[in-house]
């Protein structure tokens, strides 16, 4: 009898040893920043904090924001069978589908997107993509027919999806296939950082595959912006060509320099004009639009990129975006242009120190390259 008692003693020593351990394991606070890193969506995520966490806070903060990003992939995947876009896709055609409130945001910012580019934005493109070798399909790397384009271009179109905010539900009118790759990245940065404000954290910085969103500073005295760096390719490597201050803005950078192929010299990019199915061949190597939303941002950035520096300037003025190009000059010779809200956001000063020209500026002086 005695044994057993000392055994249960001893026993609950033991546990409630554990307990303390595992208490002062989650009390521990953590050393700033705290830095969150992993693998999703084909691409990786970093989630910088500043804010004081303890492990156990930590541990609740990636979990939720893990859970955000998979509600993203749940919805908006194309590589799932069970994602909520794929059903949609497979639906009968013209007659609406009741949608998730996220999936019907993002198709509606799409189609806005779409409608002010004049098509540039198009999420239905996926099938011309793929007839020129950049898509999911098993293609070699070959300049498509006549036909073949002719065929696809007649049946895609951002006017075959029909949205309906108002009953949150959504058609398709067409046999398009819609693929939200261009946007829903942006969607996801912002839900993650939705999250992250939703849980009082005051300072952080969301970097999902180089979709960017910040919030306060970079250290708990509250004196260091973010930096993000505007990379440009020297010698076929990617180089910084400027940092940038990130204070509570996100930023999308859509480029047309690292993927594409060449056939019999002739090098073809990977950035496909929905309007005409071919890739793009004017001299615009990166845009990066700064916005509140990374969504907005994403899509802007992908249409901008196609229309190239001339009429996407005109459509950034227009629109007001907040916006900066790369060019590669018919010298060789990098130049940046900014869009007046680029300007009037950042200021004069910055621009004179980074030596980025102002697209109205460089206009009145009959510099501007014609990007088309």
């Amino acid at each position: 009898m005695r044994c057993n008692q000392r055994s249960v003693i001893f026993i609950g020593l033991l546990l409630f040893a554990v307990v303390l351990t595992g208490c002062s394991e989650n009390d521990r606070p953590l050393e700033s920043p705290v830095r969150f890193e992993g693998d999703i969506f084909g691409s990786f995520y970093q989630v910088t904090v500043v804010d004081p966490l303890t492990q156990g806070e930590a541990n609740a903060l990636e979990e939720g924001f893990l859970a955000e990003l998979e509600s993203v992939d749940q919805a908006m995947s194309t590589y799932r069978d069970d994602a909520e876009l794929i059903v949609f896709n497979q639906a009968p055609l013209n007659e609406w589908q009741p949608l998730s409130n996220e999936l019907v945001e993002v198709l509606a910012i799409s189609r806005s997107v779409a409608e002010a580019s004049d098509g540039a934005f198009d999420i239905t493109v996926g099938d011309v993509v793929n007839l020129w070798s950049f898509g999911p399909e098993a293609r070699t790397e070959e300049v498509p027919s006549e036909a073949e384009l002719s065929e696809r271009l007649a049946i895609i179109g951002y006017d075959a999806i029909d949205v309906d905010t108002q009953n949150m539900q959504a058609r398709r009118t067409r046999e398009v296939f819609a693929d939200l790759s261009g946007v829903a990245k942006g969607h996801a940065t912002d839900r993650v950082a939705a999250y992250l404000d939703q849980q009082g954290i005051e300072n952080y910085l969301v970097n999902l595959g180089g979709d960017l969103i910040s919030r306060g500073h970079r250290d708990q005295e509250g004196e260091t912006p973010w930096r993000i760096g505007i990379e440009i390719p020297q010698n076929g490597q990617p180089e910084a060509q400027h940092v940038l201050p990130l204070e509570s803005i996100s930023v999308a950078t859509s480029g047309d320099y690292r993927n594409y192929f060449e056939v019999d010299g002739e090098r073809y990019s990977h950035t496909i004009d929905p309007r005409n199915g071919r890739p793009v061949t004017h001299n615009l190597a990166s845009v990066s639009v700064f916005h509140p939303s990374n969504a907005w941002a994403d899509a802007w950035a992908t249409a901008l990129t196609v229309v190239g520096s001339e009429t996407g300037m005109r459509m950034a003025m227009e629109n007001n975006l907040n916006v900066l190009m790369l060019i590669n000059d018919d010298e060789g010779h990098w130049r940046s242009f900014a869009s007046p809200a680029f300007v009037h956001y950042f200021g004069e000063t910055l621009m004179n120190e980074l030596g980025i020209e102002v697209w109205e500026s460089s206009i009145a002086n009959r510099q501007t390259p014609t990007g088309e």
